[in-house]
């Protein structure tokens, strides 16, 4: 039995909801139809979706793609549960509607990931009890989550509350929440991404496939330069044309069993690195990854 993957990809490559200077200036349709072009069967959902299944699904079903996550900015950290549940209300109901695998839940309390002026050594810190207490509480909202249909996966990031591998073993240790692996901002915050499979590959429900180019990263100055400093900078790619070795990635995976959306997510300027060449090179290079560690690739 071979182990079958869905390959996706986000819209932050075509437009990016935090630098809108890094956008390239194309409908959803085109965004939609390119992904397709490039080979991939799933989308993140980003700005110019509609969050109405009767709108969208036309449009989706065209270009054969289907909603294979999204982005929710939680407020947990500082945040209360039931103001959480109704924010999240709607996207959860669309995200039912589009049959949609999971919702990224990304902690966007006391963040720096999109403040432009703040260095990356100014991202939030938090003790070992504190991350612990709100672990607790992001379970008990991704388990509500669970119960009306729709599991969250709990996204670590550059720039806010859970960043480093030790601190999302804490949040681990204390939660029970499913886990987006995202390679890139795992390497980026020092981290080790075959360490943090082997130790939660049965937590691990989506994975975000992204590079990054250690030669941008280890020139930040992080007393002085912000996240998104380093994204303008080109810190971000595609798997293929970067730094990481997404072959043993994945080969680690499939040794773990995972299957399911490997999703390309890759913010970078669209002028130096259209996205329609980035998204084929994604594709083509996670196709031989994907073959050489043994999965089964969904197609159109």
């Amino acid at each position: 039995m071979m182990l079958k993957a869905k390959l996706g990809i986000a819209p932050i490559a075509w437009w990016n909801d935090d630098l809108p200077e890094l956008s390239d200036d194309v409908s959803l349709e085109e965004c939609l139809r390119q992904a397709s072009v490039a080979g991939f069967t799933g989308m993140e959902t980003g700005r110019r979706f509609p969050m109405d299944m009767k709108e969208l699904g036309p449009i989706l079903n065209e270009f054969g793609i289907s909603v294979c996550g999204g982005w929710f900015s939680g407020l947990l950290l500082d945040g209360d549960i039931e103001t959480e549940k109704a924010r999240i209300a709607r996207q959860l109901a669309f995200f039912k509607a589009a049959q949609a695998p999971c919702i990224v839940y990304g902690e966007t309390a006391r963040s720096i990931q999109g403040v432009a002026s703040a260095p990356l050594a100014t991202k939030p810190k938090l003790s070992e009890e504190e991350i612990a207490a709100y672990a607790r509480k992001v379970s008990e909202f991704a388990d509500w989550c669970q119960g009306q249909g729709m599991p969250i996966a709990y996204h670590h990031h550059m720039g806010a509350a859970i960043e480093t591998e030790a601190e999302l073993d804490i949040f681990m240790q204390h939660s029970t929440v499913p886990l987006l692996f995202d390679t890139g901002h795992m390497v980026f915050a020092g981290g080790d991404p075959l360490s943090v499979i082997e130790k939660y590959h049965s937590r691990i429900i989506q994975v975000h496939c992204k590079d990054i180019r250690a030669d941008v990263v280890n020139g930040l100055d992080r007393s002085k330069e912000s996240f998104l400093d380093a994204v303008v900078k080109g810190a971000f790619t595609v798997p293929g044309d970067g730094s990481l070795d997404f072959e043993s990635i994945v080969t680690a995976l499939a040794a773990k069993g995972y299957e399911g959306w490997f999703v390309v997510e890759a913010e970078q300027d669209p002028v130096a690195n259209p996205p329609l060449d980035m998204a084929k090179k994604g594709h083509q290079e996670l196709m031989r990854v994907m073959a050489a560690a043994g999965y089964e690739v969904e197609q159109k």
